[in-house]
């Protein structure tokens, strides 16, 4: 009899009654959600060689909500610039960062963070990132935001609902477009800053944040100067690219020449 049947009948001591052994039921919906992230927080085991107790102590957190996942990322703010990668070995100390969280119109908090060209620089255009499901808008996006800006662009970032810094359950996405109806609002208030208004706005999506981008671009084709994706979750149709099937044009910037 299969495994996951609810119920298994066995024979005890050869020829005992039977006895019916019924498992509990199984959480459905968003209930099954949050009971397989605890399940997966409680057991996972976390090794970091070299890291002190209390970095051990912090990255044992069950991070599925944003207070936990706060606090680590302050516990191993320190420990990045140490770290052997060219994206935090590069030093770009005169560029302007910001974070900030704003309560949206759906009353989700939402983490943001801004790097500017150094000052007295005049900013050639406004990148706004999109990123991908397993990332945030900090970490590694952190050393080409860097990057991006001292070559004269404004970038500016946000982590999703569920995501990173922002408020609610790690990973979970009630709804697609509901979470890029979140990216359009907070990118509309930051569209509207005097300092950022007058230039030309660009769209950068990475893996699910491609598809992100693409359909914020779809419901705002206005608004948008260009969008730049980088192996964007979407796929054509047919065998050969046309200008109908490339919905998005305009786009202004070239990440390449950036990091040439």
């Amino acid at each position: 009899m299969p495994p996951h049947m609810a119920a298994i009948s066995h024979r005890i001591a050869g020829s005992g009654p039977r006895v019916a052994v019924v498992a509990p039921p199984r959480p459905r919906g968003r209930a099954a959600v949050v009971a397989g992230a605890a399940a997966k927080g409680a057991h996972r085991e976390r090794t970091l060689e070299g890291a002190s107790d209390d970095l051990r102590a912090a990255a044992a957190q069950c991070l599925d909500w944003a207070p936990a996942r706060r606090r680590v990322r302050a516990a191993f703010a320190p420990v990045l610039p140490t770290l052997d990668h060219c994206l935090f070995k590069m030093a770009h100390n005169e560029i302007q960062m910001e974070e900030n969280y704003e309560t949206n119109s759906k009353g989700v908090e939402i983490f943001w963070k801004s790097w500017l060209p150094r000052e007295g620089t005049a900013t050639k255009a406004a990148l706004f990132f999109c990123h991908g499901y397993g990332d945030t808008c900090t970490f590694f996006f952190e050393g080409i935001a860097k990057r991006i800006a001292a070559a004269g662009y404004a970038v500016y970032a946000m982590d999703y609902p569920g995501f990173g810094m922002s408020y609610g359950l790690h990973g979970y996405i009630a709804s697609f477009d509901g979470m890029v109806d979140h990216v359009i609002e907070q990118y509309a208030r930051i569209r509207g800053m005097k300092e950022v208004c007058e230039l030309p706005h660009f769209l950068l999506g990475q893996s699910m944040g491609g598809a992100v981008a693409l359909k914020v671009h779809l419901k705002q084709q206005q608004e948008w100067d260009g969008v730049l994706l980088v192996a964007p979750m979407c796929k054509k149709f047919g065998s050969h690219w046309s200008r109908k099937d490339f919905i998005v044009t305009g786009v202004g910037i070239s990440l390449g020449s950036l990091f040439s």
